[in-house]
């Protein structure tokens, strides 16, 4: 007679419990959250009070309290699990996002419900089901634990906070009573990798004439603005950007929440505040910007223009600051002038929409729009410069593009990028600063440009 093993004997089939496993998301794994945020509670709150053991280590340390805590409760080896990965991420991180944090692949985390967050990988939006809060109460203690030592709050007096985590990751926070749903989490990676212009050329971002050209702008310190949609890449173009200016140069760079990350040595950054709980104490970005005219800057950066500092950072690039950049939300080159007009009107100085529109032509040489497509990569899709003022409009022509096909079989934008038969107004200027890296581009154009008149002219005879 066959004997059979033990495992036939009990007829446990870890195969099925396997496929349990797999298909159990992370949220309903511990189904009692009371239970487990009492478990929670009560292991931190040991964690505090008691000091670890020199001969133990952490993990080792936190099986032993678990075993304490949850002597006489009948839990499965996943729920143990479930809670020792639950008290470690608490203590080692910032909660259930630490590994999320720690993945190079994700460039964006929305929290919008215990059990409902999104992640962004390589331009796609997906439902991220092997991470879970225990409740709202959760969210709202690991969102405290992020902005706490950054010098901000949240809580039902100050129910939304913008910073920033120590490596540049943005952080947007808001809770009830202006979150309905609950409180609500989205942190904006920066990917360490796209630090440098070769990065962008290397995804396609950009053309190396493209990035060529960028470069010789900034060193010939012209006045830009990067333009661009919610997550289009705008601050990680200026980041890059920057690189380019010299180590010589005095830099004053001015944001709501710290994002760029230059190499220069000779940088001072500024920061806003915002108001206190007595309603007082508030800097904004233009009281900034106007104090940043005393600081002595060789360049000015400004993270986003948003609002009235627009005019002071105009004001700025006529003053002889020239060589500053910004960003700010626009469509394309066009939209972006037309809400700088907008954001100076809102400074509510009586100034004719004629003389704003002189003014802008002045101050600004070079727009550059990019876009995240549809396929969720990002394109530099149009770098335009401001040719002149004819009385009523401003006239900008584009230098470089990016004309979109259609769709490849595999939903991918199918596209081409292109150089003008043109010779920009800023060449000069580019020239007249000593800088000649893109000499071999324009001269390539200018003989292209000869070469198409002499043909049309033989045309015509």
């Amino acid at each position: 007679m066959k004997k059979n093993n033990w495992l036939d004997e009990f007829q446990i089939d870890y195969e099925s419990q396997s496929n349990y496993q797999e298909h159990l998301n992370d949220y309903d794994i511990f189904k009692d959250k009371k239970l487990l945020d009492k478990f929670r509670d009560t292991i931190i709150q040991e964690l505090i009070d008691n000091q670890i053991p020199d001969d133990k280590l952490l993990t080792q340390y936190i099986n032993e309290e678990i075993d304490i805590i949850t002597e006489g409760y009948d839990l499965s080896n996943v729920e143990r699990n479930h809670l020792f990965n639950l008290i470690e991420n608490e203590i080692n991180g910032y909660g259930p996002i630490t590994e999320l944090l720690d993945d190079e692949s994700v460039t964006e985390i929305m929290v919008n419900s215990p059990n409902e967050i999104y992640i962004e990988v390589d331009g796609q939006l997906l439902r991220d089901e092997t991470v879970s809060f225990i409740n709202d109460d959760h969210i709202i203690r690991t969102i405290q634990r992020i902005v706490q030592p950054l010098g901000r709050t949240i809580d039902s007096s100050n129910p939304m906070v913008d910073s920033h985590l120590p490596d540049g990751s943005r952080i947007n926070a808001i809770i009830p009573p202006l979150s309905i749903k609950g409180p609500v989490l989205t942190i904006r990676k920066f990917k360490k990798s796209m630090d440098n212009i070769e990065t962008l050329i290397g995804n396609g971002t950009l053309t190396p004439y493209m990035a060529r050209f960028l470069q010789a702008c900034v060193e010939a310190k012209l006045n830009i603005i990067v333009c661009g949609g919610t997550g289009s890449g705008k601050t990680t173009l200026l980041n890059i950007l920057s690189n380019f200016i010299s180590p010589n140069e005095r830099i004053i760079t001015i944001e709501d929440a710290v994002e760029l990350k230059l190499k220069q040595e000779h940088v001072i950054s500024l920061e806003t505040r915002n108001v206190n709980y007595e309603n007082d104490g508030e800097v904004t970005i233009r009281d900034l910007v106007r104090n940043s005219l005393r600081m002595r800057p060789d360049r000015i950066i400004v993270g986003e223009v948003r609002g009235k500092e627009a005019f002071d950072m105009l004001q700025a690039m006529n003053t002889g600051h020239d060589g500053s950049l910004t960003t700010l939300h626009a469509n394309s080159p066009a939209d972006a002038l037309n809400r700088l007009e907008t954001m100076i009107l809102m400074s509510e100085m009586d100034i004719p929409l004629k003389a704003i529109r002189g003014y802008i032509e002045k101050a600004l040489d070079i727009v550059v729009n990019i876009e995240r497509l549809s396929d969720g990569r990002r394109k530099v899709t149009s770098i335009s410069e401001i040719v002149g003022f004819d009385g009523e409009n401003i006239i900008l022509k584009e230098i470089f593009a990016f004309n979109q096909n259609g769709l490849t079989e595999t939903g991918e934008i199918n596209g081409e990028f292109v150089l003008y038969s043109y010779i920009p107004k800023v060449y000069s200027k580019i020239k007249n600063r000593g800088v000649d890296s893109v000499d071999d581009i324009f001269e390539e154009v200018e003989r292209h440009i000869k070469k198409t008149e002499k043909k049309s002219s033989k045309d015509r005879k």
